[in-house]
């Protein structure tokens, strides 16, 4: 016996997560999308992953051959960027914002918090997602000491960062 989808949610809505928008490149496509399901793994490789629901369009550009992707931390008043990811469907996403080209190719923003330009180094499938294992070949810390973008409880937070 497993508990239901919506418990599952529900119990998982009060754990708090950095946002992230992680952009890809597969081909000559370009895509991103907003995501929470990221954590660090290694450090040594340097290894991060990150989870894409089968249902999303980035999913069959991941599973290409040569797919590389990066994952970029949003500051906290990045609110309106991460909802641009999150819900924009038919509009170009990166019209707003700095994009560049990355090492790999993969676009990174360049008023993120942090950004991590990786490699796809393992896929695991995993129920209704796929983790992504990236090998982290670049970095990048273009806002540091700003409060990262949060998310909980099904809406953004701030850090008071108090005195």
């Amino acid at each position: 016996m497993t508990v239901s989808a919506e418990a599952f949610r529900d119990a998982l809505r009060h754990f708090p997560s950095g946002v992230t928008i992680v952009t890809l490149k597969a081909g000559d496509q370009l895509h991103g999308l907003t995501v929470s399901a990221f954590a660090s793994i290694s450090p040594e490789p340097p290894l991060i992953m990150v989870a894409i629901d089968h249902r999303h369009s980035a999913y069959p550009l991941l599973e290409q051959a040569g797919a590389v992707f990066a994952v970029n931390v949003l500051h906290q008043e990045q609110v309106a960027l991460s909802n641009r990811f999150a819900w924009l469907k038919d509009e170009d996403r990166f019209a707003v914002g700095d994009w560049q080209a990355a090492k790999t190719g993969a676009p990174i923003l360049a008023e993120a918090l942090a950004w991590l330009d990786c490699t796809i180094y393992a896929r695991h499938p995993a129920g209704t997602h796929t983790i992504y294992v990236g090998q982290v070949v670049a970095a990048g810390t273009p806002r540091p000491g700003e409060p990262p973008l949060i998310y909980w409880n099904r809406d953004y937070r701030r850090l008071d960062l108090g005195d």
